[in-house]
């Protein structure tokens, strides 16, 4: 079983449309979409959802009006000025002290130094998981809440569920569309990966991103390769980008031109190689036999 991981260093660079594509044309896949804090891969891929289970990620803290005498001290001790004082009354004090969950970290000083033990630290549940089921098979992907932390406990978490699954179900690919940048979910979602594909753009703002992805996974030691998307828009810069990363070791797929027919599949809601006379969609398809070998595959 291998891992591909299909990632790019900023927004908006056509990454989910690449990834929607290879689902499509791999014969024997499980998808994830690793991009929890703003995912649309299921817009493409219409998945039923099957199970839902809350992702529950480090712990928040809970006054317990009943308990408290108002000293103070929580509100003293709490770094992320998250205790107010405008909680319930208890019948001895008129107000109580309120923890804000969208400010506590849930450190547990407040907790441990609460005299009369008013405070305790309650599982915060951070978002959602989902086991789905699309027209091509199993797709896991979840939901962070707003402003919600832990997103790469949450990708780890739909990692490990999605190689549990594909080794039970002998598919012969984790299909992985990772979220942009090279924080924790990305380094979350690459860890560990068979190859890492870095979609970027001809752009000065995609070079630059380009290249830290690229650290990134010579950091970790894993297999890259880049696919320049949008490649007519500057096919100098193009030129430029392939060669800086052929110098650091990572394989080129076939650039994919600027094809109106990208927009009108996402229009439908459908991968890009549903278009049979794109340009673009020849290209992906190109691109995707050449990571198929990169990936060592029985089959495609």
């Amino acid at each position: 079983m291998k891992e591909l991981v299909v990632v790019s260093g900023k927004g908006g660079t056509g990454k989910t449309s690449l990834v929607a594509s290879y689902w499509a044309l791999f014969e024997s896949c499980i998808i994830v979409d690793c991009d929890v804090d703003a995912p649309d891969l299921h817009i493409i891929l219409h998945p039923f959802i099957e199970t839902k289970e809350n992702f529950i990620g480090g712990k928040l803290a809970r006054v317990r009006p009943g308990h408290c005498t108002a000293c103070g001290k929580c509100e003293e001790l709490c770094r992320f000025d998250a205790i107010a004082f405008d909680g319930p009354g208890n019948g001895v004090e008129q107000v109580t002290f309120r923890v804000d969950p969208l400010a506590c970290e849930g450190c547990g000083v407040c907790a441990w130094f609460c005299s009369e033990k008013a405070i305790v630290l309650d599982p915060a549940v951070r978002g959602e998981w989902y086991r789905s089921t699309t027209s091509r098979g199993r797709m896991l992907h979840a939901r962070l809440h707003p402003g919600a932390a832990n997103s790469g406990k949450l990708v780890s978490r739909l990692r490990e569920e999605a190689r549990r699954e594909a080794d039970l179900r002998g598919d012969e690919v984790v299909l992985i569309d990772g979220s942009p940048g090279i924080g924790c979910p990305v380094i979350a979602s690459v860890t560990g990966a068979s190859l890492v594909l870095i979609v970027t753009e001809p752009t000065l703002s995609g070079e630059h991103d380009m290249q830290r992805v690229l650290a990134l996974a010579q950091g970790l030691r894993i297999p890259s390769a880049v696919c320049v998307n949008r490649s007519d828009i500057d096919e100098g810069l193009a030129e430029r980008i392939e060669q800086s990363a052929v110098l650091q070791g990572a394989a080129i797929l076939p650039r994919v031109p600027f094809d109106r027919g990208v927009t009108e599949a996402q229009v439908r809601g459908e991968p890009v190689v549903n278009m049979s006379r794109s340009p673009a969609a020849r290209a992906i398809e190109q691109g995707w036999q050449m990571l198929a070998g990169l990936l060592n595959l029985r089959k495609a």
